[in-house]
């Protein structure tokens, strides 16, 4: 199979498992900053254990390819021979705050877009334009002076590796035992939190919303890891993220005559197509601009505290939380477990007027 042919099979599937998430997302309300809100202010936890079990499916399925030798996740970006703690820290903070301003995260962004909200799709722009400065333009030196300052080798923890397995060998226990450990408690405890609630349990399009989206993040590891498959080129193995890809997007539209389709530019415009066509199916498909200027300007702070934080962090809440939890990163754990942080501190924010009576209230409780 040609260079170009397994390209643009690739790109294919990859439009497919985005519009199956796109659909999905659109349809059961699936939105991680939704989540924390409903919790932070009503106690609601229903999307919260949507989001959970999302988790809980992309990592067992993850694992699962694993397993079974068809795709080697130590390949992915996310098990590199160091531990990049203060990329993770301090850019998962920036997207967590960034994606309450901006109305949402990178795949809330896409989502909304779909249905027809303009904002959203300046974000997007104003996004993958920092998340491409943050790349390899204006302040990818900064960033990477950043890494190499604070980056730990894994080798300095006694471990081959990054992954939770891994660390566990180091300390003692096999990596034969540690894998399935590991899967089995926070894949199992997932699960038990999430349906011991009843409500959660009989809520139809949540939970199927929750299951399919959970579903997308192994599917995308099987197109790049054994559909891209080839013994001189292989297609990078990788699955659902959003925010370089966004930037990716982007250039790949101002040059699409030289370039070639890749799986994340051709998710992150399935996400758009599959929002699309369950919000005009719906009937819930309606324009939607600003509100005012300082509506625009929020938009625009969060978009770029975004592209930034979702750069340094190597993923988003979903191609951290979901793709990079499913290959039991470490990094992952840290950088979602700051998004979560950051997106609280900016629910707090917004209800308090600004950053320091958010931090305030936050502090306070």
């Amino acid at each position: 199979m040609s260079e170009i042919a397994l390209t643009t099979l690739v790109g294919s599937a990859g439009f497919a498992v985005g519009a199956v998430f796109g659909w999905a997302a659109r349809a059961s309300d699936f939105c991680t900053m939704g989540a924390l809100s409903d919790m932070v202010f009503l106690g609601d936890r229903r999307r919260l254990r949507a989001w959970v079990l999302a988790m809980a499916v992309a990592l067992l399925g993850s694992q699962a390819l694993q397993a079974g030798g068809w795709i080697n996740l130590d390949k992915s970006i996310y098990l590199g021979a160091s531990l990049p703690w203060a990329g993770a820290i301090l850019g998962g903070l920036m997207f967590g705050y960034g994606m309450t301003l901006a109305g949402g995260c990178g795949s809330k962004t896409l989502v909304r877009l779909g249905g027809g909200n303009l904002k959203s799709l300046v974000v997007v722009l104003v996004t993958g334009l920092f998340a491409t400065m943050t790349l390899k333009g204006l302040l990818a030196m900064e960033r990477i002076a950043l890494e190499q300052a604070t980056n730990i080798a894994a080798t300095r923890l006694g471990a081959s590796g990054q992954s939770l397995p891994a660390l566990l060998a180091g300390w003692g226990l096999p990596e034969a035992v540690g894998r399935p450990l590991a899967v089995a408690v926070l894949a199992g405890g997932a699960l038990i939190w999430c349906l011991k609630d009843a409500a959660f349990r009989t809520a139809g399009s949540t939970l199927a919303g929750a299951l399919v989206i959970g579903l997308t993040v192994p599917a995308g590891w099987a197109v790049t890891g054994i559909l891209g498959a080839d013994d001189f080129d292989p297609v990078q193995l990788t699955s659902l993220s959003f925010i370089s890809p966004m930037g990716d997007g982007l250039m790949y539209l101002m040059t699409y005559t030289g370039a070639t389709i890749s799986f994340g530019v051709a998710a992150v415009g399935g996400i758009v197509a599959g929002s699309f066509l369950a919000a005009r199916l719906g009937g819930s498909f309606a324009l939607e601009g600003f509100a005012d200027t300082a509506d625009l300007l929020r938009h625009l702070g969060g978009a770029a505290l975004m592209g930034i934080g979702g750069i340094m962090a190597m993923g988003c809440t979903i191609g951290q939380g979901l793709t990079g939890l499913s290959t039991l990163s470490a990094t992952s754990f840290l950088a979602l477990a700051s998004i979560i942080l950051g997106g609280v501190i900016g629910l707090r924010s917004l209800d308090e007027g600004g950053l320091r009576g958010g931090l305030r209230s936050f502090l306070s409780r």
